[in-house]
This record gives structure tokens, C-alpha cells and sequence, in this order.
């Protein structure tokens, strides 16, 4: 492993994707700053990630909260200069649309756009004094489409796009490299799966990705040159239908 004298914030470290994402770049060398609610889930993913040599900070995280998202980056941009913010902050709920109260609402959009927005602020801030950075908006395809119950769900996903985009437009000719990938398909975690035996589907269900695969992508994506980068990239295991 070589040590990168970088670091690396993830801003929704939960126990898949998140996670992946952290182990991923922390066995490439990155210092690792990975924050979420209840921080003390993270403890699992600091023992692995020391075990392995890695080096990792990792603290509870509100990301609806400007001065916590503020002060956090800040922690990650001391430990060594921030080279990429993942947004990876989950808000995924379904209700018909007379069951959608004003507060369910209301906290999806804090929780899956207003939270990015503040995020890729508080990051492109750090970057731009240096001219060097990226950052990286996890999205989904509710923001894409909107589905029957994704009501609120989508429209945040919707607006994290925008986020992503307008932002993307603003700050590439600055050399920020902003990206938004849409992950297009169920993950392969043991909650995905009981719901879809809840459903009547299958014990051993084909069409999830392994959390281990979408960190790739990020990794791939991360080193793209400036010359050839990507805002958009739609990920999917080739059963998905689309």
C-alpha cells in the first residue's frame, strides 16, 4: 500500500456502499474521514480498516447541518488535503402520496438534497484554494424518474442531480471535478434481500450489486484525467432491465 498524503471525506459512511467506498480508498492509501448518524455504527469499519493498515477518522455526522458538514470537511482537509467528497447521504422511503406528511417530505429532501448542496458547497470552498478536487454525488434512478410512492424520495434525488449538474458546469473550468453517478439497481445487502424474500422472490435473488463493485466505480472514476471527465455514469449488473 502507498501512503497518499490526501484524504478522503465520505459524508454518508452507512454499512454498504459508503463503507465499501471507505475500505476501497483507504487500501489505495487515502486517509479515509468517514462520517454518518449514530457514528458508533462505524466502529466494525474502523477495526477493519486498521487491521488492514489503512487509516481512517470517523465520527457521528449530520449532514442536515451546515456547521457539522462545515466543521467536518474542515477535520478531513487537516488530517491532509482533501482530494474527493463522496455525498452518499440515503433518504430512500416509499408512501402513496396521501400518506406523504409535510414532515416525511420535508426530511427527505434535508436529508438527500439539501444535504448534498451543503456538502458540495462546503467541499468546492476547500478545493478551489488549492485548483484541484473532486467531488462525487451518489444518486438514483428516482432521480431519473419519478415511481409510483417516490414522491418525496425522487424529488430530492431530482434536485441532488441539479445540484450535481449546475455545480459541475460552474466548477470543471476551475478543475473541480464534479460527478454524479446513478446507481440503478438494488444492492446486495442482507436487508435487500429480505425484503425481496418478504415479497415472495427468491433466497438467492440474481440482480443486486455487491457494494464492493460500486466502490470500484468510484475508484475508476476518481482517476479520470481532466481531459477526459465524466459527469454522468449509470451503473447497472447487466440483468437490470432498463
Amino acid at each position: 500500500m502507498v501512503q497518499q498524503d490526501k484524504s478522503v471525506a465520505i459524508v454518508g459512511a452507512g454499512d454498504y456502499i459508503g463503507s465499501a467506498i471507505a475500505k476501497k480508498f483507504a487500501a489505495e492509501g487515502y486517509i479515509v474521514v468517514a462520517g454518518r448518524r449514530n457514528g458508533d455504527k462505524l466502529a466494525p469499519l474502523v477495526e477493519e480498516i486498521e487491521a488492514a493498515g489503512g487509516r481512517i477518522s470517523a465520527r457521528s455526522l449530520d449532514a442536515r447541518e451546515p456547521d457539522d458538514v462545515t466543521a467536518f470537511l474542515a477535520e478531513a482537509d487537516a488530517l491532509a488535503p482533501l482530494a474527493l467528497t463522496v455525498f452518499n447521504v440515503g433518504a430512500n422511503v416509499n408512501f402513496p402520496i396521501l400518506e406523504t406528511t409535510d414532515r416525511v417530505f420535508r426530511k427527505v429532501w434535508e436529508m438527500a438534497c439539501f444535504a448534498g448542496f451543503v456538502t458540495g458547497r462546503e467541499s468546492a470552498r476547500l478545493m478551489l484554494e488549492r485548483g484541484q478536487g473532486k467531488i462525487f454525488f451518489t444518486g438514483a434512478t428516482a432521480g431519473r424518474r419519478g415511481g409510483k410512492g417516490y414522491a418525496a424520495f425522487a424529488s430530492a434525488k431530482f434536485g441532488l442531480r441539479a445540484v450535481a449538474e449546475s455545480m459541475a458546469r460552474e466548477l470543471w473550468p476551475q478543475h473541480i471535478h464534479v460527478a454524479h453517478l446513478i446507481i440503478d439497481a438494488g444492492v446486495d445487502t442482507e436487508w435487500v434481500r429480505e425484503l425481496i424474500r418478504q415479497r415472495g422472490g427468491p433466497d438467492d435473488p440474481q440482480g443486486l450489486m455487491p457494494p464492493e463493485a460500486i466502490a470500484d466505480a468510484y475508484w475508476q472514476l476518481f482517476q479520470q484525467p481532466e481531459t477526459a471527465w465524466t459527469f454522468e455514469q449509470e451503473i447497472r449488473p447487466y440483468g437490470e432491465t432498463w
